[in-house]
């Protein structure tokens, strides 16, 4: 994805002519988990985008790591002050976000992307999901295996971003799930939690590179994980025998697959994300029927896929408010 700086809390500015959309009527601020990086700035293009559509204000708000969940409850009790008719968040904790939002949604609907939260009051979650891309990273694999060595068959080892993370966690699960009901021949070797950095990551693949040096695979479940991964394999000359395989995507991670370091990526729809998160929301302060769940999918982009229409757009997502 390309590089873009968001701001902690740029308002979504409209351009275009006001006789082609909508008249901002609401505001609906849109919480991400790290303004910083390109997956999120994704999501804001969407949310902006649909609140052009829909003549909504999109305030762009989140914390500068992914791990300060105190930062993140700050913000969006100081954006839940601020009387909107509803408010998008993507929760860095399932758990400990889940009294805030309780608290809110006595007064507006809130919508959650990317993780489910505990609260049983949200309006409707809007994400990826998660198990069913983890499943897809267990068969991706498995079918680097077998191109490599004939048979899906041998040691395999997952890198997970960090612990109490529910939609990386259901990742991990669906991956674990999915080899023991249809890959035998693969043992998880190991399952290593790391320190949410992209340095912690490559350390760990070093790690599990030389304590199983008969390794036949990695599955990184975001891409903090999947860059130590690709970076790891890169080093120690290892992109023969060890396939990496990751959700998520950026620009060095391309150019891990180019190189092959990387043999495939799960890659998310962020754009789709904010778009759909935004419209649910709208819907609900009208009184509409929403859907309570919302899956924006998951796609393999392989070394022949990177240049490909539909590849570049889900690689390199426009990140201007459409």
């Amino acid at each position: 994805m390309k590089a873009f700086i968001a701001g902690v809390a740029v308002m979504a500015t409209v351009l275009a002519s006001p006789k082609l959309l909508a008249a901002p009527t609401m505001t609906i601020p849109v919480i991400v988990k790290n303004t910083s990086v390109p997956f999120w700035q994704a999501v804001f293009a969407g949310a902006c985008t649909a609140g052009k559509k829909y003549g909504v204000t999109v305030p762009r708000l989140g914390a500068s790591s992914e791990a300060d969940m105190s930062g993140q409850i700050g913000i969006f009790e100081n954006a839940v002050s601020g009387k909107p008719a509803a408010i998008v968040i993507t929760p860095v904790s399932a758990e400990a976000l889940g009294p805030a939002i309780d608290e809110a949604a006595t007064k507006i609907p809130v919508v959650v992307a990317d993780t489910p939260s505990n609260s049983k009051q949200v309006a409707a979650t809007v994400m990826t999901d998660n198990v069913a891309a983890g499943r897809l990273g267990a068969d991706t694999l498995a079918q680097e295996i077998q191109k490599k060595y004939g048979k899906a068959e041998g040691q395999v080892a997952i890198l997970q971003f960090l612990p109490g993370v529910k939609s990386v966690q259901d990742r991990v699960d669906g991956f674990k799930d999915q080899v023991a009901k249809k890959y035998p021949g693969l043992k998880v070797v190991t399952t290593r939690i790391g320190d949410g950095s992209v340095t912690g990551s490559l350390n760990t693949t070093l790690d599990v590179l030389s304590t199983f040096p008969q390794l036949r695979g990695i599955f990184g479940d975001t891409f903090y994980s999947g860059l130590g991964v690709g970076q790891g394999i890169a080093e120690t000359k290892a992109k023969d025998r060890v396939m990496g395989v990751t959700v998520d995507s950026t620009d060095e991670l391309v150019k891990l697959i180019r190189s092959g370091d990387m043999k495939a990526l799960i890659v998310q729809d962020p754009f789709q994300m904010g778009y759909l998160s935004i419209e649910t929301a709208v819907k609900k302060v009208k009184g509409e029927k929403v859907n309570t769940f919302v899956d924006t999918g998951v796609h393999v982009i392989r070394s022949p896929d990177l240049d490909t229409p539909e590849g570049k757009r889900l690689l390199n997502p426009d990140l201007s408010c459409r």
